[in-house]
């Protein structure tokens, strides 16, 4: 059952997407598929799950050539893919054994028959005992977690026969527990010869459950080689072309006056009692475990959701922040963890998602748009945040992960705010891509501006910061300086350690 791909090309108005890559995997393992941002892996795996048909080149199975025009060819050939983005691909409404069972719905659609529920609700019980997942077939999926909603789509996938299981980013939202859960079904279905392909950009992690790894630059495929044989260092080496510099800039820039005072802030239900301050020209981390209350904050401190309690002031002043057009107002912007959902808008073009936080700078008499200013700036921004796209006029949906959230980035760059808010701001993005907005967050922070930078990924909180808070169960509980403390101390803390 070895799969292999051989000179797949594929092209988009303006980017060919793929240029004759190639790749080959065999059942019974964990096979990495890395690359920076735009390099192709995602397009690669649309081609093998049939979401991309226009594509060139040839599969095989066993030396067999296949036909992939769908994806229920995918389906029949036992090929599964499983989205970063899962609430796309699940039905709210309908409950875990209903949404698991959904291609045996879809597959009788056409036959007038009654549905047996209770063998619906056994065959998704067997398949959920089968992976060792803790779930009621009887819960509707809308009360789910996120690592919930994933162990769903996975047990949808090996529902049917599943001889490969690509699963893209499948440990971007998830925590350490969660992750390690992910782990345990990855290994169970390598002992039943299922092939799982993994796309991620969490290196130690592929390290860890992967036991090939191939890697893709610019569309074309690189080099494949055995996890054993290889390094993190020369996988990145090979991801970009050139070697790593380091990644986090040192600055000069000494944080002045305190800008922004928050004083036992709370909403009643994840943030319960915060204290912090940032000074102009400081980054502060806001270390946290998923869960922990980071994104609850940094909504409340936008206006996105009402405080309870609390007191926030700027400047010495207190404010109050009921929306995010009050924050606006106050110089605060906020770079979202989800960025496809509330960081940029997706069927909207580059050029106007770069403005769209501060369309008012380009109004003419009358409030006309001045479309050849907002083209202008929207062009320098580009340029200066190299965002890698066709035209101004591409939709933002279809640039890479990592050039998306330049964009969600730069909209804020061009209103010149004072504050900036990042909740998780290198959540799927690649390692060069990350050293770019670590550069961005460093020059925000030396032209004066206040920075809150909030992650679970503890090794960026300490690089970027001047000082941390560690947030836990909602509450901060300790603050420390960056250059004074360790990954070891802040995942201690973020567990609840004393």
């Amino acid at each position: 059952m070895t799969l292999t791909m051989t000179d797949i090309t594929i092209e988009f108005p303006g980017v060919k997407a793929l240029d004759r890559a190639c790749f080959n995997t065999r059942p019974g393992i964990a096979h990495a598929l890395i690359g920076a941002n735009g390099a192709g892996k995602s397009t690669l795996m649309k081609v093998l799950s049939g979401a991309y048909t226009h594509y060139t080149g040839r599969i095989t199975i066993n030396g067999n050539e296949v036909t992939i025009r769908s994806p229920k060819d995918a389906r029949n050939l036992g090929i599964q893919i499983v989205y970063q983005e899962v609430d796309t691909a699940l039905i709210p409404y309908l409950t875990v054994a209903e949404n698991i069972m959904l291609n045996e719905f879809v597959a009788n659609t056409d036959k007038k028959t009654l549905v047996d529920w209770k063998t619906i609700h056994t065959k998704a019980k067997d398949i959920l005992r089968d992976l060792n997942v803790q779930l009621s077939s009887r819960t509707l999926v809308s009360d789910l977690t996120l690592a919930e909603k994933q162990m769903v789509l996975i047990a949808r996938a090996v529902s049917t026969d599943c001889s490969y299981l690509i699963l893209d980013e499948p440990t971007a939202p998830l925590s350490f527990s969660e992750t390690e859960q992910l782990f345990r079904v990855v290994n169970d279905l390598k002992k039943k010869q299922v092939g799982v392909v993994f796309i991620s950009h969490r290196l130690p992690e592929l390290f860890d459950i992967c036991e090939q790894i191939t890697v893709m630059r610019n569309g074309e495929f690189v080099i494949q080689e055995a996890i054993p044989d290889t390094s993190i260092a020369r996988v990145v080496e090979q991801m970009l072309g050139e070697p790593l510099e380091e990644q986090f800039p040192s600055r000069t820039s000494t944080p002045k006056d305190v800008r922004l005072q928050v004083e036992h802030l709370a909403d009643g239900d994840k943030v319960k009692d915060v204290t912090l301050n940032v000074r102009a020209g400081e980054i502060i981390g806001i270390a946290g475990l998923v869960g922990a209350g980071k994104t609850e904050l940094c909504k409340l401190l936008f206006g996105a959701t009402s405080k309870k309690s609390g007191r926030v002031a700027i400047d010495g002043k207190e404010i109050t922040l009921k929306t995010p057009s009050d924050a606006v107002r106050r110089r605060i912007a906020f770079v979202p963890e989800e960025r496809r959902k509330e960081g940029v808008l997706v069927e909207e073009s580059v050029v106007t998602n770069l403005t769209a936080a501060s369309v008012n700078n380009f109004l003419k008499v009358f409030s006309f748009l001045d479309f050849k200013k907002e083209r202008s700036k929207a062009g320098e921004m580009i340029n200066a945040l190299g965002i890698k796209t066709p035209t101004a006029d591409t939709l933002v949906q279809n640039l890479s992960g990592g050039n998306q959230q330049k964009v969600a980035i730069g909209k804020w760059l061009v209103s010149d705010a004072d504050i900036y808010i990042f909740d998780e701001p290198t959540k799927g993005v690649d390692v060069g891509a990350k050293k770019d907005i670590f550069d961005l967050v460093s020059a925000l922070a030396e032209k004066g501006k206040s920075v809150i930078y909030a992650s679970c990924e503890l090794a960026e909180v300490k690089g970027i910061s001047d000082r941390i808070y560690v947030l836990y169960d909602g509450q901060i509980t300790k603050e420390l300086s960056a250059s004074s403390t360790n990954e070891e101390e802040l995942l201690y803390l973020s567990t609840g350690g004393k």
